[in-house]
C-alpha cells in the first residue's frame, strides 16, 4: 500500500513539472511571437492588426496592435470589427454541410434539380455542375467580379452568369472566383426556406456564442470598435479609404467579425464542428471539407508558394492547402478593399491561427501565419518570415511597376482621337456586367458604370484612353475605341470587357 501511495505521488509530481515545463513552454512561445508581431509592423507599415492563436483546443495568444484609423489613433483590439472577406467561404461551406447532413442535399447532387431555373452560357455545364462544384472554383467560370462590384443583387448576379463565356472546360482548371459561392447562397436559400444570412447566423454564430459576428459590416456600425479600411500608396504612403457597400456577394465574404468572436469559429474547426459537447456537422461532413477537391494551378496560388515550396496545391470545400515540412496545410486568406484576413492551420498539430488587418493586402498576415506554423507545430524560430516575405512582394510590386512603365515608353506620341471628345459619348452595354454612360464633361471623358463606380478619361493615343478610377485604389484602366467605316464609335473594351453602343 505504501509503495502504491509512494508511485501516485511520483506520478502527481511528474504530471504537474510536465504541466509546468508545458506552461513554461508556451509562455516563451507567445512571448518570442508577440515580439516578432511588433518588430514585423513597422516593416510592413500595417496601420492595425488583431490575431490568434488556437492550440490543442485553448486560446493560447489573443492580441490586438497598432490603431483602426490612422487618422484617429483608437487601439486596434481584440474586440475590433474587421471584414473575415473570403474566409466566410469556409462558413457558408459550413452551411451547406448541414443541409447534407439533414438530408436536404447531396454533394454531388445537379443543381439543375436543386435551383432549376439556373443557367450558365454552355448548356452542358449548366447540366452537368453539382452543389460540390460551387465550392471549389472548378466549373469553368472566369473571375467576373465586377458583377458583385456594380452593386447587384445576388438574384441579379445569379441571372447574369448564364451571359458569361467560360474561361475552360467543366473542371479542367481552377479559377478562383466568388460567383458559385453566391450560388450557394441561393440554394441555402432554396433549400432551407431561411436566407443565408439568417442561416449562418441561426446554425452558426448563435450556436457558437458568436454575438459580435455579422453577415454586413453596416450591421456593426453599433459596436464600439470598428476598422476603417487603408490603402498603401507605392512604398511610403498609408491612406484611411472608404467602405464600399458592395453588391449581393455576402455567402462568398460579407461576414465581419472580431478575435474575441472569430476565437470561438476557430476552437469550432479545430474540435470538429464541436460545441459545448454537441456536434454541429456530423463527422464524414465536417471531413469532405478538407479533402482535396480541386488542382490549384501554380498561376492561382499564393507567392508564398515560392517561398514555403509545396509539392502539391489544392483546395477543399473553403479552403486552400498545401504540403509544408512533411504536413499538411489548411488555410484561406480574405481581402477586400483596405482590409485582410487569414486562417490557417495544421490539422496534425491541432494548431490554428487567425489574423485580421486593416491595410489593403498587407502580406504580413502570410509572414505572421508562416511564423506561427514554425514556431508551434516544428519548435523553429530560425526563419525571419517577415523580412523573406516583404521583399519577395516588394519584387512582384516593382515587377508591376515595370511593366507599366514599359506600356509608357512605348506610348506614340502627338496623335489625337480619330473623332471628337462628343461623338465618343453615348450609352453602352455588355450583356453580362450591364449599361454604361460615357459623358463629357467639359473637355474630358467618362465611364459611368453601376454602382457609382467611374472611370475618368485621359487621352493616350489614337483611340486608346487611359482610365483612372474614382476609387482611386482600384488603379488604372485601358480604354480602347472601335470606330465604324462611317466614323462612327461601335463599342469600347475596357481592359477586355467590350461594351457595345445602344442605337
Amino acid at each position: 500500500m505504501k509503495k502504491l501511495f509512494i508511485t501516485i505521488i511520483v506520478l502527481l509530481c511528474q504530471i504537474f513539472s510536465y504541466s509546468q515545463i508545458n506552461q513554461k513552454e508556451i509562455e516563451n512561445k507567445v512571448d518570442v511571437f508577440d515580439k516578432y508581431i511588433q518588430s514585423s509592423i513597422p516593416l510592413w507599415k500595417t496601420t492595425g492588426l488583431a490575431i490568434a492563436v488556437v492550440k490543442d483546443g485553448q486560446v493560447i495568444f489573443k492580441k490586438g496592435y497598432g490603431i483602426t484609423n490612422i487618422n484617429d489613433g483608437k487601439p486596434f483590439t481584440t474586440s475590433t470589427i474587421s471584414f473575415c472577406a473570403s474566409t466566410t467561404k469556409a462558413m457558408t461551406a459550413a452551411c451547406i454541410g448541414m443541409l447534407v447532413d439533414e438530408g436536404k442535399l447531396k454533394w454531388d447532387d445537379k443543381l439543375k434539380d436543386v435551383l432549376p431555373g439556373f443557367r450558365l452560357y454552355d448548356p452542358y455545364v449548366g447540366d452537368e455542375i453539382t452543389v460540390r462544384d460551387l465550392l471549389r472554383h472548378n466549373a469553368g467560370l472566369g473571375n467576373g467580379d465586377r458583377l458583385w462590384l456594380y452593386g447587384y443583387s445576388s438574384e441579379e448576379i445569379v441571372r447574369r452568369m448564364r451571359y458569361m463565356k467560360p474561361a475552360y472546360s467543366l473542371r479542367s482548371s481552377f479559377i478562383y472566383q466568388n460567383l458559385m459561392y453566391v450560388v450557394a447562397g441561393e440554394v441555402i436559400k432554396k433549400v432551407s426556406g431561411l436566407p443565408w444570412d439568417e442561416f449562418i447566423k441561426k446554425r452558426i454564430f448563435q450556436p457558437l456564442g458568436m454575438n459580435h459576428t455579422y453577415t454586413l459590416f453596416k450591421e456593426a456600425k453599433n459596436e464600439p470598435s470598428v476598422i476603417t479600411p487603408h490603402f498603401y500608396y507605392g512604398d511610403t504612403v498609408v491612406k484611411a479609404i472608404e467602405a464600399i457597400d458592395f453588391g449581393g456577394y455576402n455567402p462568398a465574404g460579407s461576414v465581419v467579425s472580431c478575435i474575441d468572436d472569430i476565437t470561438k469559429w476557430m476552437q469550432f474547426i479545430q474540435d470538429s464542428a464541436i460545441v459545448n459537447g454537441q456536434r454541429l456537422i456530423k463527422a464524414e461532413t465536417f471531413a469532405e471539407f478538407f479533402k482535396p477537391q480541386s488542382f490549384v494551378t501554380a498561376s492561382q496560388f499564393y507567392p508564398t508558394q515560392e517561398k514555403t515550396h509545396p509539392h502539391w496545391t489544392t483546395y477543399g470545400l473553403g479552403w486552400f492547402q498545401q504540403d509544408y515540412r512533411g504536413k499538411m496545410i489548411q488555410y484561406h486568406t480574405g481581402s477586400l478593399d483596405g482590409a485582410i484576413a487569414i486562417f490557417g492551420m495544421v490539422p496534425e498539430e491541432k494548431f490554428s491561427i487567425y489574423i485580421f488587418a486593416n491595410l489593403d493586402h498587407s502580406e504580413i498576415r502570410h509572414a505572421l501565419m508562416w511564423k506561427a506554423i514554425d514556431l508551434w507545430s516544428f519548435n523553429d524560430n530560425s526563419r525571419d518570415w517577415s523580412t523573406e516575405l516583404y521583399y519577395h512582394y516588394k519584387k512582384i510590386r516593382e515587377e508591376g511597376w515595370k511593366k507599366e512603365k514599359d506600356k509608357e515608353d512605348k506610348r506614340v506620341m502627338g496623335t489625337n482621337p480619330s473623332l471628337s471628345l462628343t461623338q465618343y459619348s453615348g450609352k453602352f452595354t455588355n450583356e453580362v456586367y450591364g449599361d454604361a454612360d460615357i459623358v463629357l464633361n467639359g473637355n474630358a471623358l467618362a465611364i459611368q458604370f453601376p454602382n457609382k463606380i467611374s472611370l475618368a478619361l485621359k487621352h493616350w493615343n489614337y483611340d486608346v484612353f487611359r482610365g483612372y478610377n474614382n476609387y482611386e485604389w482600384y488603379g488604372k484602366a485601358w480604354v480602347t475605341f472601335s470606330i465604324s467605316a462611317e466614323g462612327k464609335v461601335t463599342q469600347f473594351d475596357a481592359d477586355g470587357i467590350v461594351y457595345i453602343k445602344k442605337e
